[in-house]
């Protein structure tokens, strides 16, 4: 007679992949990949050509930049990649066919998710450090090639908004990655969606009267402008930023984060 094959068991009392050792694989993963790795270096690199020319732009026309006018110019270089690095942070799974690996290793793919958008909130922070030091380098040179009273002062509530805004992009990009699952479609949708659609909207106030007053409500890029403001945003202006950001990133957010859960890895 044929000897039957033993029966294999699965240990239902196994313990879970620690959170935190997630996490630690998914700050890996960021740079892991060439495209990450570029990524990350063309960010410092546009960082330090933006603090050149503000440099070279405040000496010579004689106007003294200050630590939050340097940190703010750290803004546009990092809100425009920053969430490149989120879309990759999710669809790299699927465009190096990693997500059969990762969802074997850890089949609860909600904690995967998690770690992934908490890594992304930690990279946010990391880039805000980043900027800060930055910031710092060139409020320093201002001040000594410059007229040597250049404001060091910065409001706690500027540095929340910077903070918040650099982790509201990065979970966006997150956000369109999970929706689309494919890295040129996330990031095309994504770039038109922060620099098209707003001028869609500004040339839908100047010729639709009504849609003035809608505009605030639905425009996530403009409702996050007076997080670094001096004093923060008003009672109205948090509004704004709820709603739109409700229709923005909250809901299709979650619409994402269903797709993965159900999606067919191949």
């Amino acid at each position: 007679m044929t000897a039957l094959a033993p029966e294999v068991g699965i240990d239902l009392n196994r313990p879970r992949v620690p959170f935190v050792r997630l996490v630690r694989v998914e700050l890996r993963k960021l740079v892991d990949t060439r495209a990450g790795k570029w990524l990350v270096g063309t960010i410092a690199a546009i960082s330090l050509v933006v603090m050149i020319i503000m440099l070279w732009v405040g000496l010579a026309e004689d106007v003294n930049l200050g630590f939050t006018d340097f940190l703010s110019g750290m803004n546009i270089p990092m809100g425009v990649l920053l969430p490149v690095l989120g879309v990759l942070s999710v669809t790299s799974e699927w465009s190096q066919r990693t997500a059969l690996v990762t969802f074997t290793l850890e089949p609860h793919r909600g904690r995967v998710l998690a770690a992934k958008v908490v890594t992304g909130l930690l990279t946010a922070l990391f880039a805000v450090v980043a900027s800060l030091v930055a910031a710092a380098i060139g409020t320093l040179l201002m001040d000594v090639l410059g007229s040597g009273d250049t404001s060091w002062s910065i409001e706690a509530s500027q540095f929340a908004g910077f903070y918040a805004g650099q982790a509201l992009a990065l979970l966006m990009g997150i956000t369109f990655g999970m929706l689309l699952l494919s890295s040129p479609a996330a990031i095309v949708v994504y770039f038109a969606w922060a620099f098209v659609l707003p001028g869609i909207f500004g040339i839908a106030v100047a010729f639709i009267g009504w849609f003035g007053d809608v505009w605030p409500w639905i425009d996530f890029s403009a409702a996050q402008a007076p997080l670094f403001q001096s004093g923060g945003p008003s009672g109205e202006e948090w509004a704004h930023l709820g709603v739109s950001g409700l229709i923005w990133l909250v809901i299709p957010f979650v619409l994402g984060w269903y797709r993965v859960l159900r999606s067919e890895i191949k």
